[in-house]
């Protein structure tokens, strides 16, 4: 699903990782070419997270929006979906950039395993999976964006 105004095809994307208190950042570059995670937003209220993060896109150069869609692992839609679509459609609005939805189920547990296999403590880990997720998010999408390059070049 996209939302927004219109279709870019270079620009950068601001991966977001929306949970009830944090949202995970992450950053491609203008070829869209890698993901760099940027600090995690603590939620305050919505109206503020949507100003805040308006104003990140406008400061960075972000041309469009890409939100993990969290689904259940068989696929069907939680109830963290509605929430989260409903967001990205009032900042969609509010920036009037496009909006993308990505899978995001094993993005956790991918960040987990990093963090855990890279040794930091427990504490730091819980302060840095966010911001990971957002970027095995992106990167994931980077990655389609290749792909579907590569099969048109074909």
């Amino acid at each position: 699903m996209t939302t927004g105004t219109s279709e870019p095809t270079f620009g950068r994307i601001l991966a977001l990782d929306l949970g009830k208190r944090r949202i995970g950042l992450a950053l491609s570059d203008p070829l869209r070419i890698t993901a760099q995670g940027i600090d995690t937003l603590t939620r305050v209220r919505v109206r503020e997270d949507l100003e805040t993060l308006a104003r990140l896109a406008e400061e960075r150069g972000v041309t469009e929006f890409l939100f993990g869609e969290p689904l259940h692992m068989s696929g069907d839609e939680s109830r963290q979906s509605t929430y989260t679509h409903e967001f990205a459609e009032r900042l969609g609005a509010r920036t009037r950039m496009p909006v993308r939805f990505w899978d995001e189920r094993w993005t956790s547990v991918e960040a987990g395993r990093v963090l855990r296999d890279s040794g930091i403590s427990i504490e730091k880990r819980a302060r840095a999976v966010d911001r990971l997720s957002a970027v095995i998010l992106l990167e994931s999408y980077l990655d389609y964006l290749r792909y579907q390059i590569e099969e048109v070049s074909e």
